[in-house]
């Protein structure tokens, strides 16, 4: 497959400090279409995209890094996009790294790829990793990561409406997709420092805390537990026969 069918889309909320680098850079790495979903931003994020040679969709409200995601894989398979990275605006993610995640799918070997780079976690983040990849059964390692590539099975699940209620882009996201019997894998990559602004998720332990309890419910929600399956079918067995519980 030809890289004329593989796009890059970039959320991004405020990047005007590093956005026309990115951009430039996917653009040297790659012959592809890279779409730059501007999140509302107030300072000069869409005007140095649209420099830099990205298509720009400014979106109207701020939604977050996943419902711009979102906005960005369904316009890119409404114009015929085959495989989709998605990558950050900060300059975190290197896009010469962007060959290397995209062979699997060239290869058919996975339906996802993920960028992985497990040096940058802080005690917090490996925290939330440990925490969640118990909870979901999820065997990735960087769970958190934006870094990615999906084939056009994968894009068509994130696209789905019901996708639209989840409110990151990694866990939730790596659910939906291990639900649908979508192959996962994990290439190697370095990140470099954000050049600006801080993590949505880990500034803070209260805003990790907040991750914890959210991602969670929606792990929670997404897989069958037999000690839950156990009190539903107690309690419909009590219900039917009058028992008391």
């Amino acid at each position: 497959m030809g890289t004329e069918k593989v796009w890059v889309v970039i959320p991004a909320h405020n990047e005007g400090a590093s956005i026309g680098d990115v951009v430039g850079g996917v653009r040297r790495a790659f012959n592809g279409a890279v779409v730059v979903v501007d999140d509302f931003s107030t300072d000069d994020t869409a005007r140095k995209a649209r420099d830099a040679g990205a298509v720009v969709l400014p979106l109207p409200i701020h939604l977050g890094a996943w419902c711009a995601t979102q906005a960005g894989i369904r316009y890119s398979l409404a114009h015929g996009c085959r495989i989709l990275v998605t990558m950050d605006g900060d300059g975190q993610h290197r896009p010469e790294d962007i060959p290397r995640i995209l062979e699997p799918l060239f290869q058919g070997h996975s339906d996802v790829v993920i960028g992985s780079c497990v040096d940058r976690g802080s005690a917090a983040r490996r925290l939330t990793w440990l925490i969640f990849r118990r909870i979901t059964g999820l065997d990735v390692a960087d769970l958190t990561s934006g870094f990615r590539a999906y084939n056009r099975p994968a894009l068509k699940i994130l696209a789905s409406r019901e996708a639209s209620l989840l409110d990151y882009q990694d866990v939730g996201v790596l659910l939906f997709l291990k639900r649908a019997g979508l192959r996962f894998s994990e290439v190697p990559v370095t990140m470099g420092p954000r050049r600006n602004g801080h993590s949505r998720v880990f500034h803070t332990w209260r805003a990790v805390f907040w991750y914890l309890v959210y991602s969670g419910i929606v792990s929670v929600s997404q897989r069958p537990y037999p000690f839950f399956a156990f009190i539903k079918n107690r309690a419909s067995r009590t219900l039917n026969s009058g028992e008391a519980p």
